[in-house]
């Protein structure tokens, strides 16, 4: 394909668009609201069990630089939603920006070496 002054036309990059937090932040995924109790009852649709948990997607330089803070891209996280900021990105409404201060608790695995042995 040319230009219209003949001259070669540039193949047309494609660039994914990501999200990125600046400053003491975190991007979480916020998990599914269960329509489930523990027990095995349906909610009806318009009552939800509201998660407060989610998966880190990306992590502020700042946040992967500061070892005060042990959290990494796709831990599963307890969060405090009162800060968070919704982000409307593809469609996706479970996406949140959050302060990493408001990230509460981390799931971790259990591994049986780092656990003390009980005699």
């Amino acid at each position: 394909m040319t230009t219209r002054d003949n001259r070669p036309r540039a193949p047309a990059k494609t660039s994914l668009e990501t999200v990125e937090p600046i400053g003491k932040r975190v991007l979480v995924r916020k998990d599914e609201d269960r329509k489930q109790t523990k027990s095995g009852l349906h909610l009806p649709d318009k009552i939800e069990i509201p998660t407060l948990t989610g998966r880190i997607v990306s992590v502020s330089a700042q946040v992967e630089r500061d070892e005060d803070y042990p959290v990494a891209r796709y831990d599963r996280v307890l969060f405090n939603p009162r800060n968070a900021i919704p982000v409307d990105f593809e469609g996706d409404n479970r996406l949140f920006v959050i302060p990493v201060e408001d990230v509460v608790a981390v799931f971790r695995k259990a591994s049986s070496e780092s656990s003390p042995s009980r005699p």
